[in-house]
């Protein structure tokens, strides 16, 4: 009998504490009318941004064991969407599932989550990068953010990378356009048939310092998508960001659309959380702008930028 929803499987950690990974993933892809299988990597008694003492169970063993009953049960998924890896022997799982569960057509998505900032998170490695490397030539689609663009790409960190968005925003340092394009363009070749770089530290119409920039290699076409400025950061809207995007393609949207729908939508919940007195390191309060993703694209700012 045929699934009457589309159905992704989903590749993260769970995060007891903190709004990041599966606990962002399940709630965005549920309200947009998308089944998620969650295949866990990890758990942690709280994400990674912003605590010192968590605590981190590896899955890799039991992830492997629950990708082959997935296979004696016949599971196909539309879409395969992995996120942070629990080890870098878990990349070689993620190829598996990919290879064996995904539908013919479908969607392979590969968030390679290692750092920010310029520096690399608190359980990731060279021999993650190294990994994630590896992983980026099997999907479709990439979302790594400035950061972790350099690091797949073995550039040297760029002086914006290891800025903070207000500290970029304040002393007004950007990256090249043409740098980005490069970059983009040596993501793509790497594999992917679309590479998205989000947080690239550019001017934007909203002086914020910082746009969604991607690569679509098939038309061989760039396009960007300005950021507003506010001046906070929240752990997990990557993790938003690739959810909603991918949800908006499974769904049909261009991509110039799809980029739109999830940067309007992390916009507006950094803005719904901004105004509270809240620990950053809580992350953005999804639930309270769950219900527009429902609402329909009344404006759009996407643009093409010229080879």
């Amino acid at each position: 009998m045929r699934n009457p929803l589309t159905r992704i499987a989903a590749i993260h950690d769970l995060s007891g504490f903190g709004r990041t990974s599966l606990t962002v993933v399940i709630p965005v892809f549920s309200a947009m009318g998308i089944q998620v299988c969650p295949l866990p990597t990890a758990v942690l008694s709280s994400q990674t941004g912003g605590f010192d003492d968590f605590c981190f169970v590896d899955l890799t063993g039991p992830m492997h064991d629950f990708l082959q009953h997935w296979k004696r049960l016949g599971l196909s998924f539309d879409a395969i969407y992995s996120g942070f890896l629990g080890s870098p022997a878990q990349a070689a799982t993620v190829a598996e599932c990919l290879d064996s569960c995904l539908a013919p057509g479908g969607l392979a998505v590969v968030d390679p989550v290692l750092g920010d900032n310029g520096k690399l998170d608190p359980t990731m490695t060279g021999e993650m990068v190294e990994s994630l490397r590896w992983l980026v030539g099997k999907a479709d689609c990439i979302t790594p953010n400035y950061t972790e663009a350099a690091m797949l790409l073995g550039e040297p960190m760029p002086a914006a990378a290891s800025q903070s968005p207000e500290e970029r925003h304040r002393q007004s340092i950007f990256a090249d356009e043409k740098q980005i394009k490069d970059w983009l363009r040596a993501l793509a070749a790497m594999g992917p048939k679309l590479a998205v770089l989000t947080s690239a530290p550019l001017p934007s119409r909203h002086k914020s310092g910082s746009a969604v920039m991607a690569y679509d290699a098939l038309q061989n076409r760039f396009w960007k998508v300005d950021c507003e400025y506010i001046p906070a950061f929240y752990p997990g809207t990557g993790d938003t960001f690739t959810s909603v995007l991918t949800a908006c393609l499974l769904m049909g949207d261009s991509l110039p659309m799809a980029l739109d729908r999830a940067v309007q939508f992390v916009t507006l919940g950094i803005r719904a959380t901004f105004g509270h007195d809240l620990p950053t390191r809580d992350g953005i309060l999804i639930e309270r702008v769950l219900d527009a993703l429902h609402a329909p694209l009344v404006t759009s700012s996407y643009e093409i930028i010229d080879d």
